[in-house]
């Protein structure tokens, strides 16, 4: 391949005592600060700026949930009625031990609801195609905005607020209720996707990763050779933080040891699907999704052991090789290295060289590389001899005509066709993968 085309996007029992070894949450000062990237160009400046809110004031994030578009998609999906049952719920409790119950609950019916809905169960609650996303995403931000901003009837520490919003996050993006059935004779495979990002550009886009999330969780695939396997799935924010903080790890740990086969996925670039052949430990500044910024190494627990590079255990060749859909599917292999004993960067179409300081792996320095690198790590921290790697999709475009964030449609008949193309491809990706 020719130079690598720039990424805007993304980027204790035994498994507990893993985590805590192995990748749990970085030392605060191996963070270097939130400032990174959410899709977009590279090499923001380096520092912290525009953190998120405190905890009694709503985030970046849930401040735009007032707008028309998010509270268009919530009434079209059926959706606006989360945040006020949660409300009403949430407001009738009396101790800390019944918040967490409905918590609990609640962002597991969330999850649940959001999958049923994209798979055709249950009633559709409004015109929006069933197959989208963004129903989830912004109905989780009402939840995490009511706990953030309510007043209980009894004494609430900060941090036990903040353990409230934390599980909330955990159960409605399906990180608690990954379970594979007992017995053998059938594949186990793990996908994961991320939310919608760059809304500041655009309120209205989709993550055809996290579609492919809600989609794919739960069902079952039969590969040509006749094996079955079963696919669950989980999502994760598009923030610098939480990141830092170990929700990859956190979330991954105790799955990973239990499959067969895991991909990550994200999208990516304009037109084609890639399979990401190396990753790289480097965040590039570009900003998430409450506006925050990170710059400088992947943090990750015991910084002294961290490679510069992984490398994707995914049966790429045959991935590229089959015939899984209308986008073209790249072994992608450029990444940005600082070659060793030199201080500029330099971008390399084959991969990086011995001794090599990463700058981009083949997803980029946003945080779609950082999944696949942390991922990637703890596959390899943990021993496991399994395919795993990433995945980024075609950037989600709407159709001819609707190209205008400001007074553009929520949707449209080509934005609906090509996010439905995607999933299903992303789908024969999974099933040659097993094969």
């Amino acid at each position: 391949m020719g130079r690598r085309v720039r990424v805007a996007q993304l980027g204790c029992a035994v498994a507990a005592m893993t985590f805590c070894t192995l990748l749990g949450p970085a030392p605060a000062e191996a963070a270097a600060g939130p400032r990174g990237a959410a899709a977009g160009p590279r090499g923001a400046a380096a520092g912290p700026r525009g953190a998120a809110a405190g905890p009694r004031q709503a985030t970046v994030e849930e401040q735009r949930l007032d707008r028309a578009a998010p509270q268009e998609i919530l009434a079209r999906s059926g959706f606006a009625d989360a945040a006020p049952e949660f409300t009403r719920a949430i407001g009738a409790t009396r101790s800390y031990g019944a918040a967490e119950r409905l918590v609990e609950r609640a962002g597991t019916r969330l999850w649940q609801r959001a999958v049923d809905r994209v798979q055709g169960r249950g009633p559709a609650g409004g015109d929006l195609s069933r197959d989208d996303d963004r129903p989830l995403y912004w109905a989780r931000l009402g939840l995490t905005r009511e706990l953030r901003l309510w007043e209980p009837k009894f004494a609430l520490s900060e941090a036990r607020r903040a353990a409230l919003i934390d599980r909330l996050e955990q159960t409605s993006r399906g990180q608690t209720t990954v379970g594979y059935p007992a017995g053998k004779g059938y594949k186990r495979i793990l996908l994961t996707g991320f939310d919608p990002f760059t809304l500041d550009s655009d309120i209205r886009i989709s993550n055809p990763s996290g579609a492919t999330a809600l989609a794919l969780d739960g069902t079952w695939i039969r590969t040509a050779d006749g094996q079955r396997a079963r696919i669950e799935t989980m999502t994760f924010p598009v923030r610098w933080q939480d990141f830092a903080d170990g929700v990859v790890e956190r979330a991954l740990t105790p799955v990973l040891p239990k499959v067969d086969l895991f991909t990550t996925v994200s999208q990516g670039r304009i037109g084609r699907i890639d399979v990401e052949r190396f990753n790289g430990a480097w965040r590039g500044g570009f900003p998430d999704n409450v506006n925050a910024s990170s710059t400088g190494q992947v943090p990750v627990r015991d910084p002294a052991t961290q490679p510069q590079w992984t490398r994707t255990t995914l049966p790429y060749q045959d991935i590229v090789a089959a015939d899984t859909g209308r986008f073209p599917v790249y072994d992608h292999t450029d990444v940005t290295e600082i070659p060793a004993g030199a201080t500029a960067p330099v971008d390399r179409p084959d991969g990086p060289t011995p001794g090599s300081a990463a700058r981009a792996g083949g997803g980029g320095d946003y945080l779609s590389n950082e999944i696949a690198y942390r991922a990637t790590l703890l596959r390899d921290r943990l021993g496991l001899s399994i395919p795993g790697g990433h995945v980024h999709t075609p950037v989600l475009q709407f159709g001819p005509g609707n190209t205008d964030p400001a007074n553009g449609a929520v949707t449209d008949p080509g934005f609906v066709r090509n996010r439905l193309d995607i999933v299903a491809q992303m789908r024969a990706i999974v099933t040659a993968a097993a094969e």
